[in-house]
């Protein structure tokens, strides 16, 4: 009996990698902000290649260097530039040309796949984070983050993304959210943000 289905639905990771490919061209400036093992900083390198850019952002050293190593072994370093810090200080780090020219900012929030599972995104630097990225996003820019409502913090986190979403204004933002209806448990979940070009 198989054990995968090549025709199931998206899970929330697939779908924010699904909306992100079909908007992000070459030459394009995006940001990675929680980088953990680099497998969002490789996929959004390869969409920008090396006429673009991508800033990755972590807090755990160790992100920061399997990150680096993955885009070192892909031959996907050129376009990237890796921050050792919160994504909620990414005005500190990003290059004053840059606000208002993002094409994407994506978030996997949790923890560090492998690694310690007490250091986890917390609620109030995140909200401060993606608040920061939409500030940045340039006109039909898209923001993604994936929620963990599942382990213990990440319920209360999800849950606060969710609401600052849904208070968005429709005439500046569209906003939609993924989520499986018919799973027992809490499964991840995924927001996705456009904004909306000036009219």
């Amino acid at each position: 009996m198989p054990t995968s289905d090549a025709h199931a639905l998206p899970t929330s990771v697939d779908f924010a990698h699904d909306l992100v490919r079909a908007r992000v061209q070459p030459g394009d400036w995006v940001i990675d902000a929680t980088a953990g093992n680099g497998h969002d900083t490789l996929f959004l390198a390869q969409l920008v290649t090396a006429t673009g850019r991508v800033f990755a952002f972590d807090v755990q050293p160790e992100a920061i260097a399997s990150t680096h190593v993955r885009l070192r072994e892909e031959g996907s370093l050129e376009p990237c530039t890796l921050i050792h810090d919160s994504h909620h200080r990414l005005a500190d780090h990003l290059p004053t040309e840059a606000c208002g020219h993002l094409a994407a900012v994506m978030f996997n929030l949790g923890w560090l796949p492998g690694h310690d599972k007490t250091c986890i995104t917390r609620t109030e630097t995140t909200l401060s984070a993606v608040e920061s990225a939409l500030e940045w996003l340039r006109p039909g820019g898209l923001l993604t983050i994936v929620v963990y409502p599942g382990h213990s913090g990440g319920d209360t986190e999800a849950q606060a993304v969710i609401d600052w979403a849904s208070l968005l204004a429709s005439n500046t933002h569209e906003v939609r959210h993924l989520r499986p209806a018919n799973r027992i448990g809490k499964s991840p979940e995924c927001l996705a943000i456009r904004k909306r070009p000036t009219l």
